[in-house]
């Protein structure tokens, strides 16, 4: 029974090891992200993780914790605004696609809106475009 308890012991300080490293790396990556810090405070925020590494990211997160969630949500706004204008790029200009522009093209070509002539150049822009 003792080798057990003595497993979740290892166990448990391993997770505390792994949660630190984690961290300390998440606060690293911030200190460089953040484009208010000039690169002296990032020098220093740097050397003081590396010599008092626990007391340095106590201090970060709670000095610049709020500022940190903040320039992740921007982050992350930024990289859904760049996946949706990718998606409409990809989709289509506009949302409409060639077959919608052709549809169209000949509704106005039935109506008498416009030519024969006019209904081909519209088809073929449609479909080079």
């Amino acid at each position: 029974m003792n080798s057990f308890w003595d497993f979740l012991i290892w166990l448990f300080w391993f997770y505390v090891l792994i949660a630190c490293i984690w961290i300390f790396i998440t606060v690293i990556i911030d200190i460089f992200r953040d484009h208010t810090l000039n690169g002296w405070a990032k020098a220093l925020w740097v050397i003081f993780l590396v010599f008092l590494p626990f007391l340095a990211a106590f201090i970060y997160l709670i000095a610049r914790g709020k500022s940190m969630a903040e320039r992740r949500m921007e982050e992350t706004q930024q990289m859904q605004a760049q996946n949706a204008e990718y998606i409409r790029n990809v989709a289509g200009t506009g949302g409409t696609s060639s077959a919608s522009e052709i549809e169209t093209a000949k509704r106005l070509l039935d109506s008498g809106a416009i030519t024969a002539a006019e209904y081909e150049q519209l088809k073929a822009k449609a479909i080079a475009g």
